[in-house]
């Protein structure tokens, strides 16, 4: 049987958990019966319930699971954190076949393959490896590197300025990238901005529009070494807000670790933002350019590393979209996950 549909939809379910798995990976999970049909399906979602993916999909199938598929985004768990292993409610369930696309890289709970092996189930991995190991990245990125996966936002005009001469910003970018940039936001399981961010512009860094009104919202960050107004918006109810008043990266990645989060969602400006590429801290970068011009103020990046053009930074193109004249583009500085 061709497993690929299966798989595909499983990374759907597994990208439907972003910003909501925190310490977890995110996870999918399918099951279908001998004719290929879906019976039962689920993902991780701990801020609705603690079930992992695998033990949701089982929930949904109704009793239907005897001598049935799972197809799942991530090896099944082997041990017992605040649920029990995923791999004794597959062989409860009477699973027959296991379809998994990457192989658990933590040492604490690898080893559900050999678990189900030995009980008589069937294996196959490596399914659309490549897709799902992009869908998790962030977190493959936390165990594989120690620290979490840092995206980095800019909104430009054409010439990579991110403010006109006089400071002003707001908007360089129209209303379509601004609400895509809401999605991001709720994706992420942390916000970081520099000081100067909040001086200059008091921004709230809470997901708006139809994203709005979770039970939980991103862990606000800010780093730097500039006294902050005790009244500016990020110090509101909303959201936890760590304050990490350093300029030394290293701590301020020690302090992120200390979370225990997946993925760091960049809004900062020129100057932390830079200093992050430098420290080869920014794993992607997604710019949003206007169709405008301003021939002055900021630029985007400005960093002393490249005195010739044998020794700018390449990055890895990943996809681009037109968002009502606006240009989203995404690239990764690195892709060693």
């Amino acid at each position: 049987m061709d497993y690929a549909a299966a798989m595909r939809r499983a990374i759907t379910l597994a990208e439907m958990g972003l910003g909501k798995t925190a310490p977890n990976p995110i996870v999918g999970a399918v099951i279908i019966d001998a004719a290929g049909v879906t019976i039962g399906e689920g993902f991780h979602n701990h801020m609705a319930a603690p079930d992992h993916a695998e033990v949701m999909a089982i929930n949904s199938a109704n009793n239907k699971t005897k001598g049935a598929t799972m197809v799942v985004t991530l090896e099944p768990c082997n041990h017992v954190g605040s649920t029990g292993p995923c791999v004794q409610a597959i062989i409860n369930a009477g699973i027959s076949t296991l379809v998994y696309a990457v192989t658990d890289p933590n040492e604490e709970a690898s080893g559900g393959a050999d678990t189900l092996r030995a009980a008589g189930i069937n294996v196959i991995k490596g399914v659309l490896e490549k897709e799902a190991t992009d869908a998790n990245r962030a977190w493959l990125t936390k165990i594989s590197k120690g620290r979490p996966y840092f995206t980095w936002k800019v909104a430009t005009t054409l010439d990579a300025r991110v403010a006109a001469s006089d400071g002003t910003s707001q908007w360089i970018t129209n209303e379509s990238s601004r609400a895509d940039v809401q999605l991001l936001r709720r994706q992420a399981d942390a916000i970081l901005v520099g000081t100067n961010t909040v001086i200059t512009d008091n921004p709230h860094l809470i997901p708006r529009g139809e994203f709005a009104g979770y039970t939980q919202n991103p862990i606000r960050v800010i780093c730097g070494e500039q006294e902050l107004p005790s009244k500016a918006q990020v110090f509101d109810d909303l959201a936890q807000t760590v304050v990490v008043k350093t300029k030394n990266l290293d701590l301020l990645v020690e302090r992120l670790s200390e979370l225990d989060i997946n993925h760091v969602f960049v809004e900062a400006g020129p100057t932390l933002g830079s200093a992050m590429v430098d420290h080869g801290l920014i794993d992607e970068l997604i710019i949003y350019q206007a169709p405008s011009l301003l021939g002055s103020g900021k630029h985007f990046y400005f960093s002393n590393n490249a005195t010739s053009i044998g020794e700018k930074l390449n990055l890895e193109h990943i996809s681009t979209e037109i968002l009502m004249g606006d240009i989203k583009s995404t690239y990764r500085l690195r892709s060693d996950v």
